[in-house]
This record gives structure tokens, sequence and C-alpha cells, in this order.
């Protein structure tokens, strides 16, 4: 048996190089949390058309695991409204009727004028500086994209319902789900249509930084009653065209 340098004994196998097993996979939970996020990031972006079918197999070869995971995250963003499951066609990106949106935008105008009244009135000054630096790209003069004013429009309105401070608000909002429709009516985000919602954020950031609650609670019911226009609008016309 081997002796140390300090005349004690080793144990069997001590010293030897151990063996290196398999890296473990990520946890399942950890899992099914990437492939909700990213999924629901390409439906919300856009990327995923309303109708869509979101094929099992097709899924389990972009995020490499089995199907288990695909279905427990298939099974949450149902939860959350943003998939629907038909019988013989699978799981397919949520596609709102018309009186839907219109519904959900009467609730959410209130909601956001709300949100953005409280927002004003907040006088949290660590909440209030987190509040300037997430709407800093609404700021940006460039030309934008629908897909990537989607996400900056989703982070705008975000970051004024976390300055509200009213977790309740923030849970409602989420159900009601405005990136979504907003992502539905995406083809109709002309040049034109997007400068003036990007002025439109501008003016009800100005009244919230301002702290002036009617000037931003106005501000905002303003900017949805036009943005429900424009998707109400935008759906008849595709109803319209179909044949």
């Amino acid at each position: 048996m081997a002796v140390r340098a300090d005349g004690t004994r080793k144990s069997r196998g001590e010293g030897r190089p151990k063996k290196r097993g398999a890296a473990k996979p990520a946890a399942h939970g950890a899992t099914v949390g990437f492939i909700v996020e990213s999924v629901r990031e390409d439906i919300l972006a856009g990327r995923l058309a309303p109708g869509e079918r979101l094929v099992e197999c097709d899924l389990t070869a972009r995020f490499g695991v089995s199907r288990g995971p695909v279905r427990e995250a298939l099974r949450r963003l149902s939860a959350e409204g943003l998939i629907e499951h038909w019988p013989n066609r699978g799981a397919l990106v949520r596609r709102l009727s018309q009186r839907a949106i219109g519904e959900l935008f009467q609730i959410r105008i209130e909601i956001e004028a709300l949100a953005a009244r409280l927002a004003a009135e907040s006088s949290d000054e660590a909440a209030r500086a987190a509040f300037t630096r997430a709407i800093v790209r609404i700021f940006d003069d460039g030309e934008r994209e629908p897909c990537a004013y989607l996400e900056e429009n989703s982070a705008f309105h975000d970051a004024i319902i976390a300055l509200a401070g009213n977790l309740h608000l923030r849970g409602v909002s989420t159900q009601l789900r405005l990136p979504l429709i907003m992502a539905q009516v995406g083809d109709a985000l002309t040049r034109e249509a997007l400068k003036q919602s990007v002025a439109e954020h501008r003016d009800v950031a100005k009244a919230i930084l301002a702290r002036d609650a009617r000037a931003a609670a106005a501000a905002m019911r303003g900017h949805l009653e036009r943005a429900a226009a424009l998707a109400l609008a935008r759906l008849d016309g595709k109803r319209l065209e179909a044949p």
C-alpha cells in the first residue's frame, strides 16, 4: 500500500485520476422553461404566424430534447393563451377573432391608462430610474422594422406596468395579451404607423417622467384607442380580402 509524505497510508484508489462521466443534462424544468420562453418570443415577435402549426418533432429537433419537455412546454403555452389545440391538427398559434381583439382592447385601454397614471404618481426613485433605463429605445430616432418594434412596444408597456407598482395590475395586464394582438396585425405596421406609435410612446413617457398623471393617462388612452382602430381596420380588410 502506498504511503503519503507524512507517513500515513493512502486508501485504495487515492491519487488516481477520476473518470469523467457524461455531462449532466439540463434539469427537466429548466429545459421546459427555455422552450416556453423561446416559442413565446417567436409568437410575440411575429415569427410564428397566427394559425401556424407547432409540430412536436420539429420542436424536439430544434431544442434537442425528447417529446416530454416539448409537450409540457406546449401545455404551458396553451395555459398562457398563446396556442390552442385542435383535434387532428395538434397545437396551433392562437388566432384571435375580431370580436375578441375589440373586447380585449376595451379592457386594456382602461387598465393601461390606470397604469400610466400610477406610474406618473410613483415616488419610488429607484423604480423611476429603472423605468428611464428600460425605455431608452423609444428615444432612438432610427427607422423601425415591425419585428423589432413589437419587442420595443412590449418592453415599453411592461416598463410602465412595473413602475405602476401594482402586482395585481401586472397579472391582469399579462392575461390580456396585447403583444399577441399586435403580432397578429403586424403587417399593418407601416412606416408611418410605426413613426406615429413611437411618437405616442414618447408623449406617454414624457408625461410619466414629468409626474403629470392626468396627461399620462390621457396620452396612453389616445395611443391605445388608435392602436385598436388600426388593428380592427386591418382585420376588416383581411376579412374582405378572403375568398
